[in-house]
């Protein structure tokens, strides 16, 4: 089989071009226009990575069996066009996923907070008691090599699902695509506005979601979300419901914060319907210390501990901030997040912002006025931001040096420091920083 994937270098479309060329008789070819590391170094490591950068038409010929299109490539993309002209049969990330593991038992983890978490946990089981799975999941996990698997053996398919659309030919969520015969759902709180306007459109993506649970499949959700519930009481007759909350047990675990112990019982939950009992699951997940990028510790010294976590939704923000101060609540709590998403800087999506620091001792946010510009984006102000969180503890910077130098400042004694991005506030290497930072002083 001969695949070619368009736009090879994103952090999940590398890790399934991976995992395709790990199978047997299967030949991966691939083109970008920009591939950074990790991508850079896993693909040149497994002999995948593009001799050239940049779109090139002339590879995409008669031979290949199929092409990949991931969601950076748009419509006009030449490599595209020729595919199309041609007649191949082109797939989006999504729809490789479910044609590879349509025979197989799906489990997909959706949500807006803690997916990412909660699908770690399920693999993490079940690795640990040697059920054999496929898998993509949005973070490295420990014991696993990468972040997609894909084989002709194991009976079980355990996805992330992202409510995202698909790629530049199919609006569809990507998590629409996957037809979980167990489905979880963490919560709802309204994201990705630039797809998404009204949240009243976004819940029906969820909804939509359940709608396209197998025949006598299981949902489970979180019971203290009223938009879960009620997408529930819509259900078909056929889905069996399973609620939870945040999992009870005086058993000592790797991960803290009332969050994840949510996740932990859906987890549990989905781990039970494929014939893991209460008691392995418990049992195995005491070891399990977070997916890379989820509340990861950093640095822990006797006075002073950092984390860093991927939080910037203003509902994982809350939800991370609120795990620390629990976690610490003698510690002076810093708290520095970076709004880089396209949604989080947004003016009229800003106001969702409001008291997610709070429990912050100190908070810094920080954006950089030059990507709102390259998302073309309306420009906002460091008052429009500081207004939107309304908590007199919040700093707002865009310059990135300046902000650093204000966390420098700070005594970091008896302190619990939080440093949270999906990007790197600017270059910054945010755990070799949170190390400098309670080093120092």
């Amino acid at each position: 089989m001969n695949i070619h994937f368009i736009a090879i270098g994103g952090a999940a479309m590398h890790n399934l071009a991976l995992a395709v060329a790990s199978k047997k008789g299967y030949h991966v070819t691939g083109s970008d226009d920009e591939i950074f590391d990790p991508a850079k170094s896993n693909l040149a490591a497994a002999g995948l990575l593009p001799e050239e950068i940049g779109w090139h038409p002339e590879k995409i010929t008669k031979d290949l069996d199929a092409v990949i299109l991931g969601m950076h490539a748009r419509k006009d993309n030449p490599e595209l066009l020729r595919a199309k002209e041609l007649g191949l049969k082109i797939y989006s990330f999504p729809e490789y996923l479910y044609e590879q593991t349509k025979d197989k038992t799906r489990i997909v983890i959706g949500g807006s907070h803690g997916k990412t978490t909660t699908t770690s946990m399920v693999l993490f089981v079940m690795h640990k008691l040697g059920i054999e799975a496929d898998y993509m999941v949005g973070a490295q996990i420990e014991g696993f090599e990468r972040m997609v698997r894909l084989s002709d053996t194991a009976k079980y398919a355990v996805f992330e699902g992202d409510e995202y659309l698909t790629s530049a030919l199919d609006p569809r969520s990507k998590f629409h695509l996957y037809h979980p015969n167990i489905a979880i759902l963490t919560g709802i709180a309204w994201d990705h506005i630039n797809v998404f306007p009204t949240f009243e459109q976004y819940v029906d993506t969820f909804r939509t979601y359940v709608s396209l649970i197998e025949p006598n499949g299981h949902f489970i959700y979180y019971q203290n979300d009223e938009n879960l519930r009620q997408i529930a009481e819509g259900a078909r007759a056929d889905i069996h419901l399973h609620p939870y909350d945040a999992l009870q047990t005086d058993l000592k675990m790797g991960v803290f914060g009332k969050h994840n112990m949510q996740n932990m019982h859906a987890a549990m939950l989905a781990c039970e319907q494929i014939g893991i009992t209460r008691e392995q699951f418990l049992e195995a997940i005491q070891d399990f210390h977070g997916a890379s990028n989820r509340l990861e510790l950093v640095e822990s010294l006797p006075d002073r501990v950092a984390y860093k976590d991927f939080a910037h939704s203003p509902s994982k923000l809350r939800a991370t901030i609120n795990a620390v101060r629990e976690q610490y609540p003698n510690m002076k709590l810093v708290a520095a997040m970076e709004l880089h998403t396209f949604s989080s800087l947004m003016a009229n999506f800003l106001p969702q912002y409001k008291g997610c620091m709070a429990e912050a001792d100190t908070a810094f946010v920080y954006f950089n006025p030059k990507v709102v510009e390259h998302k073309r984006l309306t420009p906002i102000t460091t008052d429009e931001v500081a207004a939107a969180f309304a908590t007199p503890n919040v700093r707002v910077f865009t310059d990135s040096a300046e902000l650093q130098a204000a966390l420098r400042e700070i005594n970091y004694a008896d302190t619990a420091l939080l440093m949270m991005s999906s990007g790197t506030f600017d270059g910054m290497n945010i755990p070799e920083f949170e190390k400098e930072l309670l080093h120092g002083k």
